[in-house]
């Protein structure tokens, strides 16, 4: 039967006067999360109002010439150019090679098994690799689906030296015939390595090194190259039995000369004047006078609406940096995209035997064009000098280097913006080590461009301060 419009609108629930208030409190709440909030975190101390929100640190890191950078690390690979033309006679050589027969030796006698005899689970050939690769030609390290990782490459060319069981698992298996690669660590997309280490076992016994450097080598010339190839023992692991990582950051700075001005006319990088920090700290204490406790605020007005400073001493990063040195802390508000499960405790504490920074010039070597302007500068010097000029000039960069035990996901790149950051705030020397306090990863910058990042060395002896880049 049907009902009646008055007995349908009866049959309706009743909404109170409380219900609407909630319905409605609940509407604007869903409105509110649907937008997407800046939130910023409130920093206690005096330098708050000059510190850059995570927007204006990250137009200050990419607003620079990177290309610079990624064309160095390109011809480093390649074998063209060397760190030590970068930092001159004051940098000792890192790469040594000899240290990788030092560690095959050391493991074979702990394991105390004899390289001459070995059966069963022994006969298993176990090699070193140690690569150095272009981290702009690929998507990082890692074999990931569809995408072109140096893993992915790697191991596709140590197929051939696969044994025959393995081969069959696989060909069972409906999978590829690749080899299985270990590696020391695993870099991001765009980050560089001169001497990353990886490891590949076989139970073939005519597999010599220099057939695997070969077959690396040939799958992507230019892009990946082969430092060295040496059989070591079963109880090598290229990441667990590392006892130290070195990476180098190059920053580009900004001078003014023919290069795209980061956000304001006449900005120019300043990095040798220690007076210009402790001006920018004496505004910064005038800038505000109160404290308050730790917390997440949304005062877009205060804190982008401030007088930023846009210039920062080298000098101020490398006496920040410093303060790392010789202890152990927990690095988990430089991290990022880690699971909750390595946020607390010892899976995110670091020791740092280095943390240095440096002003250097990017070496700037004599090209085809440069040669043909300066034979055309004898016909017509007025039209050919500009060209010279532009191409014989060198790049400031700022350099640093980092050597510690381990390091977190996107750590060097969140720590390398920091410190750039708070330098130009004017924070104090301990400014770092107060941010390991925080209550929120807002509390450090964006992470810095992958582009000037690379993985230098790892080592499997005990770390010789005496080997550094940068004294």
């Amino acid at each position: 039967m049907l009902k009646t419009p008055l007995q349908t609108l009866k049959s309706l629930p009743i909404i109170t006067k409380q219900q609407t208030r909630r319905i409605t409190r609940n509407s604007v709440v869903m409105e509110a999360q649907n937008e997407k909030v800046y939130a910023h975190y409130n920093h206690t101390d005096s330098c708050k109002f000059s510190r850059w929100t995570a927007r204006e640190s990250f137009e200050f890191m990419y607003a620079r010439p990177w290309q610079e950078v990624v064309d160095f690390y390109f011809k480093s690979v390649n074998g063209r150019l060397s760190l030590l033309e970068l930092f001159g006679t004051q940098a000792h050589d890192v790469h040594g090679d000899d240290k990788i027969e030092e560690v095959s030796n050391e493991t074979a006698l702990l394991e105390g098994v004899s390289n001459v005899d070995k059966s069963g689970r022994w006969a298993r050939v176990t090699f070193k690799i140690v690569l150095s690769y272009h981290g702009g030609s690929f998507d990082g390290w890692q074999k990931q689906p569809g995408l072109n990782t140096v893993q992915g490459l790697v191991e596709k060319s140590l197929g051939r030296f696969v044994d025959e069981k393995k081969a069959q698992e696989l060909k069972e298996k409906s999978k590829p015939l690749e080899g299985c690669a270990s590696v020391a660590g695993r870099t991001d997309k765009g980050v560089s390595a001169l001497q990353q280490v990886c490891s590949f076992y076989t139970w073939r016994k005519d597999v010599k090194p220099h057939e695997i450097e070969d077959a690396i080598n040939d799958v992507a010339p230019g892009k990946v190259r082969v430092v060295s190839v040496s059989e070591v023992s079963r109880a090598f692991h290229p990441n667990f039995s590392a006892k130290w990582r070195r990476y180098l950051y190059i920053f580009p700075l900004n001078n003014g000369e023919n290069r795209e001005e980061i956000e304001g006319e006449g900005d120019i990088e300043n990095f040798s004047c220690r007076e210009n920090c402790e001006k920018q700290r004496n505004e910064c204490e005038l800038a505000s006078e109160e404290n308050v406790e730790n917390s997440i605020i949304s005062d877009e007005d205060q804190l982008e609406g401030a007088k930023k400073p846009r210039s920062f001493s080298v000098c101020r990063v490398n006496q920040l940096l410093q303060q790392l040195e010789g202890k152990l802390l927990s690095y988990k508000m430089f991290a990022r995209d880690t699971k909750a499960l390595r946020n607390v405790g010892p899976p995110t504490e670091c020791y740092f035997y280095h943390a240095r920074a440096t002003e250097t010039s990017l070496p700037c070597p004599v090209n085809f064009l440069t040669i043909t302007a300066l034979l055309k500068l004898f016909v017509s010097p007025c039209n050919h000098i500009a060209l010279i000029l532009d191409h014989g000039k060198e790049i400031k960069v700022m350099c640093v280097e980092l050597v510690a035990n381990r390091f977190l996901r996107k750590m060097v790149r969140v720590l390398v913006a920091t410190a750039v950051r708070e330098a130009a705030a004017g924070a104090q020397e301990d400014a770092l080590l107060k941010l390991m306090d925080a209550t929120c990863r807002r509390a450090t910058a964006p992470p810095a461009p992958p582009d000037g990042l690379c993985l230098v060395n790892v080592g499997y002896t005990e770390f010789d301060p005496r080997n550094c880049l940068i004294p």
